[in-house]
């Protein structure tokens, strides 16, 4: 099967090398001196299974790898322009795209009963680049956990003992397209899971994020760091508070232990993706991660003052850095 990864960092790089193990025919687009060194040496994978390696073949340009099988989408959210304007070759005539990201995807509404179905977000997809790039149809939504860092070009560490990919359709079917690609990941050495409710698990994950991802800009600290003051660690349950009631008002049905997310959070040392972007001057996906769920919050009427000044302040935070406009 050929599978290939747009988008070869941290997550992309190791999904990549877990479909390689499974065997998989894999490729990978990435850029700069990671591209480099993935030609050049393969990608190498160092996990609490060992470290593994793959000699995928690379390019920066879709063009060069051709239709494929299935297509995971695994930057994040400020590349999706990009990505759309260049995704066409790697696309057959029922190539499915899985977009592995964090945030609430553009799909979102897509096959999703009630007053806003088939609702575009232009703050995800301007002007529906992405939907008039794929069609209808092909889009898979996926969740991942596992905390991991591109460590050196063409090297990716991770810290999760145990990571974890979860598969669902738009419209809530077990299709055989996602429990074939998760059958494939199980196979390559960590959790494949397909999922009845993607919606529900994108917000199981959007929770966690939305308080530990903003609290952590504001501070520059890891949780670990963040959820020794009191203060916080209240501030972020409002949040977690805030953000299960906009998805139980969209009809997802995230779990509401908030105390668990924070025991869960309360020991790592890993800091968020989006801190790592403002520390090392990447574009940061606050519009993706942090603003889309108040695109959310007022469609369907619900009220998240602490997820607003939370969110205001990240974006302040970002445009001083010029990393966000």
């Amino acid at each position: 099967m050929k599978i290939c990864i747009y988008g070869a960092g941290a997550i992309g790089g190791h999904l990549a090398v877990r479909l390689h193990r499974a065997g998989a025919d894999v490729s990978v687009v990435a850029r700069g001196a990671h591209l480099a060194a993935i030609q050049a040496n393969g990608l190498r994978v160092h996990a609490v299974d060992g470290e593994h390696h793959a000699p995928v073949r690379a390019s920066a340009d879709p063009r060069e790898l051709g239709p494929q099988d299935a297509v995971f989408v695994t930057v994040k959210a400020p590349a999706l322009p990009a990505v759309a304007a260049s995704i066409g070759p790697l696309l057959g005539p029922d190539t499915p795209v899985a977009f592995v990201m964090n945030g609430i995807p553009w799909w979102y509404f897509d096959h999703l009963p009630g007053p806003h179905e088939g609702k575009s977000l232009p703050r995800i997809d301007p002007d529906d680049a992405l939907r008039r790039a794929l069609g209808p149809g092909r889009a898979i939504g996926g969740v991942v956990y596992s905390a991991s860092a591109v460590t050196a070009p063409g090297v990716v560490e991770v810290e999760q003992p145990k990571s974890r990919v979860i598969l669902g359709e738009p419209d809530g079917t077990l299709s055989d397209r996602v429990l074939t690609l998760a059958g494939l990941i199980a196979k390559g050495g960590i959790s494949g899971e397909a999922t009845p409710a993607i919606r529900t698990e994108i917000w199981n994950k959007l929770i966690s994020n939305l308080a530990g991802g903003t609290l952590a800009v504001l501070t520059g600290c890891a949780p670990k760091g963040i959820y020794v003051e009191p203060a916080a660690e209240h501030a972020a349950l409002r949040v977690m508070h805030e953000a299960t009631a906009i998805a139980q008002a969209l009809g997802a049905d995230p779990t509401t232990n908030h105390a668990q997310r924070i025991g869960n959070q309360r020991s790592m040392d890993h800091k968020p993706s989006i801190l790592q972007d403002l520390e090392l001057g990447r574009p940061m996906e606050i519009d993706g991660l942090f603003d889309a769920p108040l695109v959310l919050a007022h469609l369907a009427g619900v009220e998240a003052p602490t997820l607003e000044l939370l969110v205001a302040l990240c974006k302040l935070r970002g445009r001083s850095a010029g990393l966000y406009d």
